[in-house]
């Protein structure tokens, strides 16, 4: 049985890792989606949510458990701000976060070649509009992983 154990829990782990990372690219597109319709049914998308789904998105959403995003204690956060490196353009995404904000020893990654080198700064994002990153707070080129880039 210990024998049998050592290959199937990890070969469980990677599928569960799989599943979760299927089950982000639907629920990015299906708020990507949202989104598109709360624009048009309100003229703009709406502000900056921290850790959090803005309200007002709910009635454009399918059912679910909103913030929680697919990998354990993970949260999406809806991110609207300026572009940093582009003064007068904004950057419009969805990010799921790993971690407590302010709290490095609260984060869980993904055990995936993608996660290598994430800090509490890093997330998982789907880009809508302009130039995306891991963290508003963070260069372009800090460890993050773009799932439509």
């Amino acid at each position: 049985i210990a024998l049998l154990a050592r290959f199937v829990l990890p070969a469980m782990h990677n599928a569960l890792e799989k599943a979760a990372y299927g089950r982000a690219q639907i629920e990015f597109k299906s708020v990507h989606q949202s989104m598109l319709q709360y624009r048009k049914q309100y003229g703009d998308y709406p502000p900056d949510a921290n850790r959090d789904i803005p309200p007002g998105l709910e009635e454009f959403l399918a059912p679910g458990i909103w913030p929680e995003a697919p990998w354990k204690g993970s949260v999406y956060d809806w991110d609207r701000y300026d572009d940093p490196d582009n003064p007068g353009q904004e950057i419009l995404q969805v990010s799921a976060r790993f971690c407590d904000i302010g709290d490095a020893s609260s984060c869980r990654f993904p055990k995936e070649p993608w996660s290598t080198g994430f800090d509490i700064n890093s997330s998982v994002y789907y880009c809508i509009e302009g130039a995306c990153r891991a963290h508003p707070s963070r260069p372009i080129d800090h460890p993050g992983h773009c799932i439509n880039c």
